[in-house]
């Protein structure tokens, strides 16, 4: 019973000192890789796969998003 208090206090310990997660386009690729990656057979890394290219995508469109010239009058 003590080592499942102690690996809820370290869970929580580490929640608690980790920094925010930027996680833009990760839910929704890891979605969209998750069922692909099911239907080939590989559903969790399919859905790690998603995570990772939905993350650069949304990052890219950020990016284009931010170096788009304002509307100058």
């Amino acid at each position: 019973m003590r080592w499942v208090l102690t690996a809820a206090c370290a869970t929580l310990l580490s929640f608690a000192l980790a920094p925010a997660a930027d996680a833009k386009g990760c839910i929704k690729g890891a979605i969209v890789g998750g069922v692909a990656g099911h239907v080939a057979g590989h559903g969790k890394l399919g859905a790690a796969a998603g995570c990772v290219v939905g993350h650069h995508e949304a990052n890219k469109a950020g990016k284009a998003k931010a170096q788009a010239p304002s509307g100058q009058k």
